[in-house]
């Protein structure tokens, strides 16, 4: 067994938390005030190689290993948790598009994602099917050389901002799950119309509904074969999970570490806050808590990298990354006193923000429900 990382995986991770600190950290909270989307970020993580990690050198791409995009999660969520999104969306649409799209439509996105030229999100959630991926209502009817699809998508990431997105609808419905499939739906077609929610946090990640219309999508637009489009989601939530974890504890770690640095030097009855066990004991367990998933979350990496199956490393590590960095987050917000609760510290932008991947990319009983079936096997039913 060998828990090092390469040598040059070391030089990417020196890399990106140098950049994390410098350029990021002390701008993480003005785009959440100002409810903007940093696109010239995007495209400075595309100079860096962040976000065409999982994109092939062919297209642009870093064509980068899994244990190495989630060290960028975890590098990118201690500056801005925000523009981690740019390596987690990148990645889970990048394996998308790679593995299952038309060479034309690869050629035609991979390299404007890899750059940060294009955002593109991914659209699955509607009103009524949520952690049941497989009730989507919205429908694809394929008409002449064109899909013609309808429907509503609720809960999506760069909802506003993005140029585009991978939209999951239902080409046979009577087939349930196995009637999905997937197209890359650009947001300027005729009858896409994107509104943004006014969130609790995560702002600059400009989530909201996407509401179709009658939109026409070539054909050519269907990413794999029709009617497989489940399948090829379902294994991407491995990844995506494995990366939010770690996205989850870079934002949870840098907490820790600020409030560490301020226990050391603030004093209450002659003695510094660290001193005491009241304080250093909850800090302790928060951190050894936070190392527990992040390497869960590198082994389920290194397995996927293997082409060994992970999906119950992957749940466990998105039911409990964004649980336990939420609990070590509001400690350091309680630990660092009423300064913390104002807008001037980033501790409670950074909880307000984690809160939300307890639901994105499945609940923490969606995920059990993963493990149950993995352990337990066929045994297991679920009402």
């Amino acid at each position: 067994m060998n828990f090092s990382f390469t040598e040059e995986q070391d030089y990417f991770r020196k890399m990106l938390k140098e950049f994390a600190k410098e350029e990021l950290l002390p701008h993480y909270t003005k785009w959440d005030r100002e409810e903007i989307t940093p696109r010239h970020l995007w495209k400075k993580l595309g100079e860096l190689g962040v976000n065409g990690l999982r994109i092939p050198v062919e297209y642009d791409g870093s064509g980068a290993d899994c244990v190495t995009t989630g060290i960028a999660a975890e590098e990118i969520g201690r500056g801005d948790f925000n523009l981690t999104y740019a390596v987690m969306l990148n990645a889970l649409i990048g394996e998308i598009i790679n593995n299952h799209a038309r060479e034309e439509l690869k050629k035609e996105w991979l390299p404007k994602i890899a750059s940060g030229e294009k955002i593109v999100g991914i659209a699955i959630t509607e009103p009524s099917a949520g952690t049941d991926a497989g009730g989507i209502k919205t429908t694809a009817v394929h008409k002449g050389n064109v899909y013609v699809l309808n429907g509503e998508k609720s809960g999506i990431s760069v909802a506003t901002c993005g140029d585009a997105f991978v939209i999951f609808v239902k080409t046979e419905p009577e087939l349930g799950n196995r009637g999905i499939s997937a197209f890359i739906v650009p947001a300027n077609l005729p009858g896409v119309e994107c509104r943004g929610y006014k969130d609790m946090g995560n702002i600059p990640i400009s989530r909201g509904s996407i509401y179709l219309n009658d939109v026409e999508v070539p054909e050519e637009y269907m990413i794999g074969l029709q009617n497989k489009g489940f399948s090829q989601v379902m294994n991407g939530f491995d990844l995506s999970r494995l990366l939010i974890g770690l996205q989850c504890v870079g934002a949870a770690s840098q907490s820790i570490d600020e409030t560490i640095e301020h226990v050391k030097v603030r004093h209450s009855f002659n003695k510094p806050l660290a001193t005491y066990q009241g304080v250093s004991f909850p800090i302790v367990t928060h951190y050894t808590q936070l190392e527990l998933v992040k390497w869960q979350a590198y082994r389920g990496l290194w397995l996927r990298d293997q082409g060994l199956n992970h999906s119950k490393e992957s749940a466990s590590v998105k039911w409990l990354g964004p649980k336990y960095s939420v609990d070590a987050i509001h400690e350091c917000l309680l630990l660092n006193g009423h300064y913390a609760y104002t807008k001037e510290m980033p501790l409670e932008q950074r909880l307000r923000d984690v809160i939300g991947l307890e639901i994105g990319d499945g609940t923490a009983q969606a995920n059990m429900m993963v493990i149950a079936k993995d352990i337990i096997g066929k045994e297991f039913r679920s009402y």
